[in-house]
């Protein structure tokens, strides 16, 4: 494989050009307008002037880097790709849609990956001509820094499409973890509900958000605390995983906190909105 064609260059989709980009590979990545493309691109050269000027990069090969990488807007510069990962914003109705159409363009012997936190791959996959040959690969933000990819296999993902992608992962010097497909596979059906509690904590008043966070970084040697993290990802995210696991299990365990909810529905997002758990 040389060649990844990616759709979506938002925050994680970005850090995924950049490790293909680095590892040599032509990336090809699609966006649904030329703001967001300049958007991600600007994301990825963002990270990549970090390398530099921590001496893991010299600028040479930051232009390298970038150089790998084409921008575009149609579907029909994906014809050519060798693997393919979907990395769009955590909405069911947005990926079907693009699964639908990239699959009747790119080629189909390609293997299809997504991104996906939380939903279905089984179901993901049901939106392609293309199920044996697809796969979840849930990469961890930040991309560039985090090892973990959870390698998620659907009900009639095949043997070779798994091996391929774990190997993919190690090419990338990512540790790649298998796991099977329930809602929030391994790490949101653990991650989400802990930050979940910390919401209820936080609108029963059981203590201020700094000092819930202050408990769990002190107490259990987690380097951000749940509300702290719950900004960093994104409250809507979050809100959009609860809700997959809250439909997919149907355990009031994994009912949103109303307080989650009140947030995003005024536009408290966290660190992209400027304003969540905490001001920044």
């Amino acid at each position: 494989m040389k060649t990844l064609g990616l759709a979506g260059l938002g925050t994680m989709g970005s850090g995924i050009a950049q490790i293909f980009a680095e590892k040599g590979y032509a990336v090809v990545a699609i966006e649904a307008n030329e703001n967001l493309l300049q958007k991600g691109i600007g994301r990825v050269g963002s990270s990549l002037d970090r390398k530099v000027q921590k001496g893991k990069m010299t600028a040479e090969e930051k232009v390298k880097v970038l150089a790998n990488i084409k921008l575009t807007t149609s579907a029909q510069e994906l014809e050519q790709v060798d693997f393919f990962i979907e990395a769009v914003t955590e909405n069911l109705e947005i990926k079907s849609k693009m699964l639908k159409e990239f699959d009747t363009i790119i080629k189909p012997e390609v293997l299809f990956a997504t991104n996906t936190s939380s939903i279905s791959i089984t179901k993901l996959a049901g939106y392609t001509k293309r199920a044996e040959k697809f796969i979840g690969m849930h990469f961890f933000n930040p991309v560039p820094v985090m090892k973990l990819v959870e390698v998620v296999r659907g009900i009639a993902t095949n043997d070779e499409t798994v091996h391929t992608t774990i190997a993919l992962a190690k090419e990338l010097d990512k540790t790649p973890i298998e796991v099977n497909d329930f809602p929030g596979f391994v790490s949101n059906r653990i991650l989400m509900p802990m930050i979940n509690e910390a919401i209820f904590a936080l609108m029963e008043s059981v203590a201020t958000a700094e000092a819930i966070d202050g408990v769990m970084k002190l107490g259990m040697n987690h380097p951000m605390g749940p509300l702290e993290l719950a900004d960093f990802i994104g409250l809507d995210v979050c809100l959009d995983i609860l809700e997959v696991l809250y439909e997919g299990f149907r355990d009031p365990k994994y009912r949103p906190c109303s307080l989650l909810i009140k947030y995003v529905n005024a536009g408290y997002l966290g660190r992209k909105s400027g304003k969540g758990f905490y001001k920044y």
